[in-house]
């Protein structure tokens, strides 16, 4: 078969500071299962976060190495590019830079204030910011709550602005009362997955029949 000459067109998946990194490492795993290539940024709030939930570091030297421990996964044939989130001269703060889209999860309230007022304090925020003007897709994560009028108002500029605002919010009927916490973080994946278009087999789809999962 001849070789595929087709260009580069990751996905960019920003991890900002909020709890929930379980999220992030659930999307990462179902976007390399699906083939996907993977722009990947984490930012400094991040990094103490993954430390605090994992017990796992993620440092910009030995990042490969730090992020097969943190999602307990080979990344042998993994096509990902790991960009600094220091980095405001990395391919992902261009609009020339191909890109499928962008993906924040989780998101912080401070990321969702800095993406809506373009404020590009970081490259995450930045790379958000150019999705948007791209008229990109852009799924953005919030998990904090509560929530004050100032959040709420950022997430309406965020709608306003082209992207989809899915709360880390799971349900129950894929799983029940007793599910465990992986299918819950899954369930969240796979609707941050239906929005992005991205086929996966995470979640339990609702079939319009109680009692039957």
């Amino acid at each position: 078969m001849p070789a595929d000459d087709s260009p580069r067109t990751p996905w960019i998946l920003g991890v900002s500071g909020a709890s929930g990194t379980p999220y992030a490492a659930a999307v990462l795993r179902a976007l390399c299962a699906a083939g996907e290539a993977v722009d990947l940024v984490v930012s400094r709030a991040a990094r103490l976060t993954i430390l605090d939930e994992t017990g796992h570091a993620f440092r910009d030297a030995h990042w490969r190495e730090d992020l097969a421990t943190w999602l307990g996964a080979s990344l042998d044939d993994a096509d990902l590019r790991y960009w600094p989130a220091g980095d405001l001269a990395a391919g992902p703060s261009s609009g020339s830079y191909r890109a499928k889209g962008m993906i924040v999860v989780p998101a912080s309230t401070a990321a969702c204030a800095g993406i809506a007022l373009g404020l590009s304090k970081d490259l995450l925020q930045r790379a958000a910011e150019v999705n948007l003007k791209e008229r990109r897709p852009v799924v953005i994560v919030p998990r904090e709550t509560p929530v004050t009028r100032s959040h709420l108002l950022h997430l309406v500029e965020l709608i306003d602005s082209g992207a989809v605002v899915l709360p880390a919010s799971p349900g129950f009927y894929g799983s029940g009362a007793n599910a465990q916490a992986q299918q819950l973080v899954d369930f969240v994946a796979g609707k941050i997955l239906d929005a992005a278009t991205i086929p996966h087999t995470l979640l339990t789809r609702w079939t319009g029949h109680l009692g039957h999962r």
